[in-house]
């Protein structure tokens, strides 16, 4: 498979008409050229996602610091587990954004990412925040490096760690497939466990802080994933030859892998312990995402008889909608992207 060649950073000799760029394998100045872009999509997200900024302080944790004693073993036990593999997740998200970003040659892709790893960096700060509030700094750092000592944890996190490594060790079309891949797993497939225990507490009427600062931040998930999606359905198009049957094969592996882990990580994390909660309605729910992401893609079905929402899991879109975000992002309206402190915080 042929290898990608990283681009050069100043590069006077770069194509500077929008016709000539591509995802990969482009001539780029660099040059960031607001009013002539190629891919119309991503000047439109990119200024969408700079009025979704938010500061995590803004959200009172006042009740939490209440709460959190209160709740049950398997309730804070689950809190604790999800939340060390979210802010693990977004840790490493921040970090690999970079190195995508050294190969994509269209600018206006480049500005998305740069912002999509601005905002994974205060989705730490949040996790980081809402620890540092409910817990004495020996439980926040318990909780924070949970993932290497529990071993669900830790091959969970080794799934989406070792498709990076691979990325940075080989840097060929295939492996840079495969990375696009893992982001949107990680976008649309991982958190989403993690993110409904969050609101099934709001509906018991726990932790009000902690699931609003889940809210913007599913926002912007909601947005990266997007993202994701429009970059490999844009390659596809100009790189038709990289997405052979086998190639196809092994995104679809990868996604049914996914899914798997996150039924599997509900089981563990949920269980039958949680109120409100089945493992059960976890799994209808993983498969039906699991479907949702990959026709995304426009690759059909993964999962025959499981197209449709769960009737048992409408709920959980009433409380991710932040401010009247729908998944789809180009389906809201703008007045929807703006600064925490200007939302109604409706829980």
């Amino acid at each position: 498979m042929e290898r990608l060649t990283r681009k050069r950073l100043f590069n006077p000799d770069g194509d500077t008409a929008p016709g000539a760029r591509r995802i990969i394998g482009g001539n780029t100045t660099n040059l960031n050229d607001f009013n002539n872009m190629k891919y119309q999509w991503a000047s439109d997200w990119y200024r969408q996602a700079m009025n979704n900024f938010w500061i995590p302080e803004e959200i009172s944790m006042a009740a939490d610091v209440l709460d959190y004693p209160r709740l049950t073993e398997a309730e804070r036990t689950a809190y604790d587990k999800i939340l060390s593999f979210l802010i693990f997740l977004d840790s490493v998200q921040t970090a690999n954004l970079p190195n995508i970003s050294q190969y994509v040659t269209a600018n206006e892709i480049n500005l998305c990412l740069t912002i999509q790893a601005f905002q994974e960096a205060v989705h730490s700060q949040s996790y980081s925040y809402m620890l540092d509030t409910i817990c004495t700094p020996t439980e926040r750092d318990r909780i924070l490096y949970q993932w290497k000592d529990d071993a669900h944890l830790l091959a969970r996190n080794t799934f989406i760690g070792d498709l990076y490594n691979e990325f940075q060790e080989k840097q060929d079309r295939l492996t840079f497939l495969k990375v696009l891949t893992a982001n949107y797993i990680l976008e649309g497939i991982y958190f989403y466990s993690g993110f409904m225990f969050f609101y099934n507490l709001a509906r018991g009427g726990k932790m009000p802080g902690s699931v609003q600062e889940i809210r913007y931040i599913n926002r912007d998930e909601n947005t990266h994933l997007w993202l994701f999606r429009s970059i490999i359905k844009e390659l596809r198009g100009e790189e038709p030859e990289l997405f052979t049957g086998k190639n196809v094969a092994v995104m679809e592996e990868m996604m049914r892998e996914g899914v798997r882990q996150e039924i599997a990580w509900g089981r563990y994390v949920i269980g039958e312990q949680i109120p409100g909660l089945t493992e059960e309605m976890v799994e209808d729910y993983i498969l039906y995402l699991g479907n949702l992401r990959w026709s995304s893609l426009g690759f059909g079905t993964l999962y025959e008889g499981r197209e449709a929402e769960p009737a048992s899991m409408k709920w959980v879109g009433l409380y991710s909608n932040a401010n009247m975000v729908k998944t789809d992002f180009f389906e809201a309206k703008s007045t929807a992207y703006a600064k925490s402190a200007a939302l109604v915080d409706d829980l």
